[in-house]
C-alpha cells in the first residue's frame, strides 16, 4: 500500500502538466482517486469496443495504440512515452474505444475516473484548455500520418517511423542506438507495410550505411540521411 504522502509526491511529479493548474481541493481529489497499475509486456490495457472509464497516464515503460485491420493485421496508430495521457478521447466523444492499447514493455500506469475528470473540467476552464490542446496535437499528428501512409514510398514510411522512435524515445548512452527494441513485425505495423518489406527496407538502409542492425537493436549512424529520406519519401 502506498502512503498518501508518497502518492501525492508521485502524482505531483508525474502529472506536472495538469498539477500546476489545479487548486488545493482539486489536488486532494486527484490524490484520493489516483490508482497505480502495473502491466506485463503485451498485456491489454483496454480493448476496442470497451467503454471508456479512465484517464490513463503512462508513468513508466512504453504503450502502443493499435487497431486490427484486414486479415488480423495490426496498424500501430500511436506510441506513448512517459509522461503522456491517453484513453480519454472516446469518453469525450461518448462512444466506445475504436482502438486497443497495450503495454509494449512492462509498464506502470496511473488512472483517474473520467467522471471525476469531467467534474474537474466543469469547474476549471484551464483544465479544459489542457485537453483541447492535447487533442489538437493528436489530430495534427494523425493528419500528417495519413498523408505519410497514403503518399510516401515504403522507404519514406520506414524512415519516418524510425525518426518517430528516435524523437519519442531517444538514444542509448552511445548516442546512436534507439532506446526501444521492436520486432520486425511491429516496425512493419508502425510503417503500414508487410513484414517482408520492412525487413528488405531495413537491409537496404544497412547497405547504404544509414543504419546498423543487431537483432532488435537499431543504431542510426546517419541521421541526416534518414531524415532526408523521411522528408522526401
Amino acid at each position: 500500500m502506498i502512503k498518501k504522502s508518497t502518492l501525492e509526491r508521485i502524482i505531483s511529479e508525474d502529472l506536472a502538466a495538469i498539477w500546476t493548474i489545479l487548486n488545493a481541493e482539486e489536488k486532494h481529489l486527484i490524490a484520493d482517486n489516483f490508482v497505480i497499475h502495473n502491466f506485463k509486456k503485451n498485456q491489454i490495457i483496454y480493448a476496442e469496443k470497451d467503454e471508456p472509464q479512465f484517464l490513463w497516464c503512462l508513468l513508466k515503460g512504453k504503450v502502443k495504440l493499435f487497431k486490427d485491420g484486414i486479415g488480423g493485421r495490426q496498424q500501430i496508430l500511436r506510441l506513448y512515452r512517459p509522461i503522456q495521457y491517453f484513453g480519454y478521447r472516446a469518453f469525450f466523444a461518448e462512444e466506445p474505444y475504436v482502438s486497443t492499447a497495450a503495454a509494449f514493455e512492462p509498464a506502470t500506469l496511473g488512472t483517474l475516473p473520467m467522471q471525476l475528470v469531467k467534474q474537474l473540467i466543469d469547474d476549471n476552464r484551464q483544465l479544459a484548455w489542457f485537453f483541447i490542446h492535447e487533442l489538437s496535437k493528436h489530430l495534427g499528428s494523425s493528419d500528417t500520418k495519413m498523408v505519410t501512409l497514403t503518399q510516401k514510398h515504403i522507404r519514406g514510411r520506414l524512415a519516418e517511423a524510425l525518426i518517430l522512435l528516435r524523437d519519442n524515445y531517444g538514444y542509448e548512452d552511445d548516442g546512436e542506438t534507439l532506446k526501444i527494441y521492436m520486432a520486425r513485425e511491429d516496425i512493419a505495423n508502425l510503417s503500414n507495410m508487410t513484414t517482408s518489406n520492412a525487413i528488405r527496407t531495413l537491409s537496404s538502409f544497412v547497405q547504404e550505411r544509414i543504419l546498423t542492425v543487431d537483432g532488435r537493436r537499431i543504431k542510426i549512424v546517419n541521421e541526416t540521411m534518414l531524415r532526408n529520406i523521411s522528408k522526401f519519401g
